[in-house]
């Protein structure tokens, strides 16, 4: 038995180098998007044996060899990282949106509230004196302020739908892009061979990327034998987004009422509607959704207080005894809602019946109790209250620029440790950390 010390030494020393050159890119690359911890896997180098017949069998160590480098992932704890980050998009769009309606419905000072809880204010001042010049020019204008109050808040929700119609479709084109580099990426681990640099590399990518599209739409994975992805819409393998090279596509459609739709483009199924169980797209088509909702309903209000207005105006009369005019125009639903009526002469006050007064008398009852526009635009409002916002764990979950590690099994639900995590009791837990998207640990 003989060995070549020198060798071996030198191999020693090349493998530790390499082991150093690793934990120094992991440290490097600590809070780096995407690096998954590496770890070097050593083996021993062949063994040889004389056999020549004029000499002494003998065996010959030739030291240690780097076998492969390998990354500190697992499977299913990603798999639970992309879940939340899944919850956490859907989450942060429903709560970005509902925050904006919220803000367009207002009701402060120059709120649709506001302005219809003015008409009918102005109109018991004018009954006070109801041919007076200022008490009638100051209905006239409550009114005016109330229509153009309509048409701002209708406006300002129709710029809602326009901006969440181009978000979601900056985020389809965001998910066909990664679909398209997965397809790619599937070939490159395929031609890596595992165990290489190279592969860990693209490895990386890979569970960046998913990761990302995780946050966008709710989706399956799947793995091969080389780590190549299949990728489907959840708890629908019918619907494939990404195999082998071949990526589909996600398109976007709207609705006249503003609502939103998403279609699936690939030579397999061709065109085809889905509707996502997860992450920014269903929150953003949760937020249209609301959107489209809450503009029929101030069209509605718009329509229904118009119409009792005018009916309240044709029962009357104005300074020559002549019946009252209509006072709004709503042909063009909220956004189109325009004052009729300039002249305070033409204002109906009276009434055949009680004389200067008589008329001002039923708007109460004629306008305020039959259209119940101020119940509603309040109802309409509170019905549109923002939900909570997410806890700085969920948010950490989804966005944190490196990989958090997981003390504890994997198959425990991730929901509901964050649920424990963020209760607002005390709770013995001990703080829990996440990586984003992907779960690894980043020790070296």
């Amino acid at each position: 038995m003989s060995s070549d010390l020198l060798n071996i030494g030198s191999s020693g020393l090349n493998a530790y180098r390499g082991a150093l050159a690793t934990v120094s890119e992991n440290v490097t690359n600590a809070n780096s998007e995407g690096y998954t911890r590496r770890r070097i896997v050593l083996t021993e180098s062949p063994v040889s044996s004389g056999t020549s017949i004029l000499y002494r069998p003998q065996v010959t160590f030739g030291g240690v060899n780097v076998g492969s480098i390998t990354r500190s992932w697992d499977q299913f704890k990603a798999a639970d990282a992309r879940r939340a980050g899944t919850e956490a998009g859907e989450a942060s769009a429903k709560y970005s949106w509902m925050t904006n309606l919220e803000t367009a419905l207002n009701d402060g000072e120059s709120g649709i509230g506001t302005r219809l809880t003015q008409v009918f204010t102005k109109a018991d001042e004018l009954s006070a004196d109801p041919n007076g010049d200022f008490p009638r020019r100051a209905f006239l204008n409550a009114i005016d302020e109330t229509a153009s109050a309509f048409r701002q808040t209708a406006s300002d929700l129709a710029r809602l739908a326009d901006n969440i119609e181009t978000q979601a479709s900056a985020k389809a084109d965001l998910i066909n892009s990664d679909l398209t580099t997965l397809g790619r990426l599937n070939v490159q681990l395929r031609k890596a061979g595992v165990g290489t640099s190279t592969y860990a590399q693209a490895s990386d990518e890979r569970d960046r990327i998913l990761d990302e599209v995780a946050g966008l739409v709710n989706i399956d994975v799947t793995y091969d034998d080389y780590g190549g992805v299949t990728v489907t819409l959840a708890n629908d393998p019918d619907k494939v987004l990404v195999k082998d090279a071949t990526a589909a596509l996600i398109g976007i459609q709207r609705a006249p009422d503003g609502q939103i739709g998403f279609l699936l483009s690939s030579a397999a199924l061709g065109s085809t509607i889905f509707t996502p169980s997860g992450g920014e797209l269903a929150g953003l088509q949760a937020a249209a959704e609301q959107l489209a909702g809450r503009r029929t309903q101030l069209d509605g209000i718009a329509t229904d207080f118009a119409a009792a207005l005018n009916t309240w105006s044709a029962a009357g009369l104005d300074v020559n005894n002549n019946a009252g005019q209509p006072m709004l125009d709503a042909t063009g639903g909220a956004i189109a809602l325009s004052a009729l009526i300039t002249d305070p002469d033409l204002v109906p006050a009276a009434n055949a019946t009680d004389g200067a007064f008589g008329n001002l008398a039923t708007l109460s009852s004629t306008v305020r109790t039959a259209s119940g526009a101020e119940d509603r635009s309040r109802a309409m409002r509170r019905s549109c209250r923002r939900p909570r916002p997410m806890s700085t764990s969920r948010r950490r979950a989804r966005t944190s620029p490196f990989r958090r590690a997981m003390p504890f099994p994997a198959s425990i639900s991730i929901r509901r440790r964050l649920i424990c995590f963020v209760s607002s009791r005390p709770t013995a837990l001990a703080p829990i950390s996440f990586r984003s998207r992907a779960i690894r640990s980043t020790k070296s």
